[in-house]
C-alpha cells in the first residue's frame, strides 16, 4: 500500500506543478500548428478545422485512482462509486480501492487481434434496478469476425461478481476476416434507444460498403434492448436497407455521446487526416469512402480526393494531422466552469484530452489537456470530476485518472 500510496502523491505533486504551463499558454491562434496532410484540402465552411484556443483553460488536480490494470478499452461507473471496466483481451472487471478484482464469469469469447477484443460497456437506464449492461465486441465466428453486442444481468453474491443470461442481441454483417476497425461505442438515448457506431473493417475490399445500406459496415444502428431495429428508423420498410440503421458513410467510430439536448454527436477516425466530429441524424450520410478530409497512409489521395459530394453531410468539425479519437462525454456540469457546454475526447495521438467547446452545433474552441497517455475511454463522475483510461501503445498496462478543480 506505501508504493501506491507515493504514487498517487507524485502524481498529484506533478500535475499541480504542471499544470499553469499550459493553462497560461491560451491564445486566439489554434492549437494545431502542423501543416495538414491533405495539402490541397480546404474546409467548406469558417471554423470547420483549427478553431482559436480558448481564452482559459482550468486548472486542474489530476490523481491516479486505479493502476495496474489490464490494457483495458472502456469503462463504466457504477452507482456506488465504483468501476467496470471491460480489458482489450476478454476479460471483465470491477475495480475497486484502485486495483481490479477477479475476472467476471460469464463473458463470451471475444476475437482480440489487432484492434478487436472487448470494446464498449454501457449501463441500462434502470441498472439500479435491473442490474443489466450491454457490452459490444469483436466476436469470432465462421469465416471471420464482426462487432456484436450482448446484454447480461451483473450479480454480485460473497464478493464474487458474474453475468447471468448473457446473450448476444445484435450482429453487425457481413462477417469479415480481418482485426481492423471495429468501432465502437455504445450510448443510450434519453428515451431508452441504444445507438451502437461500427467501423466499416479498413481494408479497400469492404470499406465501400459504408455507403451499402444493405451491408452493416461504417454505420451508426439505433435500436432497443433486444437487439431490434426501432419502428421510426429511417430505412424501416426499405427493400436492400437494414433496418437498425440510422446513419451511414461512417469510417471507424470510437467516440460517441449525448449533448444536453439529448442529441447523439460521434468522432470518428480519419485515414492520414480527417478525423470527424459529427451529429449523425436519421438517413444521412457522412461520405466515407467517397469524400473525406485525409488521405492515403500511403501518401496516396482518397479515391478521387474529393472532400464534397452532393447528398453527402460535411462533418461539423475535422481534425488534419489527427487527434486519434476515443471515448467522449459531454461536459455541462459546473465543477469545471470553463469547460461547460464542451465535448471532452480522448486523444490517442495527442496524449491527452481534447476540448471543443460548442455554440449549438458550432465549435467555438478547440483546447488540448496534455496528459502524457494515449486515452482510451473518458467518462463523467457524478462528482463533476473526469475519469479518463489509458492505455501503453501495444499493449501494456492501464490505469483510470481522475481530474478535478484545485480543491
Amino acid at each position: 500500500m506505501p508504493r501506491v500510496r507515493n504514487l498517487l502523491t507524485t502524481t498529484i505533486l506533478s500535475a499541480i506543478l504542471a499544470v499553469p504551463s499550459y493553462a497560461l499558454a491560451q491564445s486566439a491562434s489554434p492549437v494545431e500548428t502542423n501543416p495538414p496532410h491533405g495539402t490541397n484540402q480546404k474546409p467548406a465552411f469558417e471554423g470547420q478545422t483549427r478553431a482559436p484556443q480558448p481564452d482559459k483553460m482550468p486548472s486542474l488536480q489530476k490523481t491516479v485512482v486505479a493502476d495496474d490494470l489490464p490494457h483495458l478499452w472502456s469503462m463504466a461507473l457504477l452507482p456506488d462509486g465504483r468501476m467496470l471496466v471491460l480489458a482489450k483481451e476478454g476479460a471483465m472487471h470491477i475495480v475497486k480501492d484502485g486495483k481490479a478484482g477477479p475476472a467476471i464469469e460469464g463473458v463470451p469469447e471475444v476475437a482480440s487481434d489487432g484492434q478487436g477484443g472487448l470494446l464498449d460497456i454501457a449501463l441500462a437506464p434502470d441498472f439500479e434496478t435491473s442490474g443489466m449492461i450491454y457490452f459490444s465486441f469483436s466476436e469470432p465466428r465462421d469465416g471471420g469476425n464482426g462487432t456484436s453486442v450482448a446484454s447480461a444481468k451483473l450479480v454480485e453474491k460473497d464478493g464474487t461478481a458474474a453475468l447471468e443470461n448473457t446473450s448476444v442481441i445484435f450482429r453487425q454483417t457481413p462477417t469479415y476476416d480481418g482485426d481492423k476497425h471495429f468501432g465502437s461505442r455504445l450510448v443510450f438515448g434519453n428515451n431508452g434507444e441504444l445507438y451502437v457506431t461500427v467501423g466499416e473493417r479498413s481494408d479497400k475490399e469492404p470499406r465501400v460498403q459504408a455507403q451499402d445500406l444493405s451491408s452493416g459496415l461504417g454505420k451508426v444502428f439505433r435500436i432497443d434492448t433486444s437487439g431490434k431495429a426501432l419502428q421510426d428508423n429511417p430505412f424501416v420498410g426499405r427493400e436492400n436497407a437494414l433496418p437498425e440503421i440510422w446513419s451511414y458513410g461512417h469510417r471507424n467510430i470510437q467516440s460517441a455521446a449525448l449533448d444536453s439536448e439529448g442529441r447523439l454527436w460521434t468522432v470518428e477516425h480519419g485515414p492520414k487526416g480527417g478525423d470527424e466530429l459529427n451529429l449523425p441524424k436519421a438517413g444521412l450520410n457522412y461520405g466515407w469512402p467517397v469524400i473525406t478530409y485525409g488521405i492515403e497512409y500511403s501518401g496516396d489521395k482518397v479515391g478521387e480526393g474529393a472532400t464534397a459530394k452532393e447528398g453527402m453531410e460535411q462533418p461539423t468539425y475535422y481534425w488534419d494531422p489527427v487527434v486519434g479519437p476515443s471515448g467522449m462525454v459531454y461536459y455541462n456540469g459546473d465543477a469545471i466552469p470553463e469547460w461547460k457546454g464542451s465535448f471532452l475526447i480522448g486523444g490517442l495521438v495527442t496524449q491527452g484530452l481534447v476540448v471543443l467547446k460548442m455554440d449549438g452545433d458550432k465549435v467555438v474552441s478547440e483546447g488540448r489537456l496534455p496528459l502524457e497517455a494515449r486515452i482510451r475511454d473518458v467518462e463523467l463522475g457524478k462528482d463533476g470530476a473526469i475519469y479518463a483510461v489509458t492505455e501503453e501503445r501495444g499493449g501494456g498496462k492501464s490505469q483510470i485518472i481522475r481530474l478535478a478543480p484545485d480543491a
